[in-house]
């Protein structure tokens, strides 16, 4: 399982998601950010990792997450 999040964000005129620490977008770019968030969200849950939606000002929107959740841990 990958240590990064999934981040939604607006690149190029394009919605993408990206794994947090690569350098490539996953699933390829999407016309609406409805169609990225879903997309995104589905990643997310089978990475078992953080979902992170940005708005087109880059700042964080959303946060979601679907596996360990390190604020959940037990002190």
């Amino acid at each position: 399982m990958p240590g990064g999040a999934v981040h939604t964000v607006h690149k190029d005129g394009k919605w993408c998601n990206e794994v947090e620490g690569q350098s490539s977008t996953l699933g390829g770019a999407y016309d609406t950010r409805e169609q990225a968030v879903d997309a995104g969200r589905d990643a997310a849950r089978d990475l078992q990792v953080e979902h992170v939606i940005h708005g087109l000002d880059g700042r964080i929107h959303q946060r979601n997450s679907y596996g360990h959740d390190p604020r959940n841990v037990p002190g």
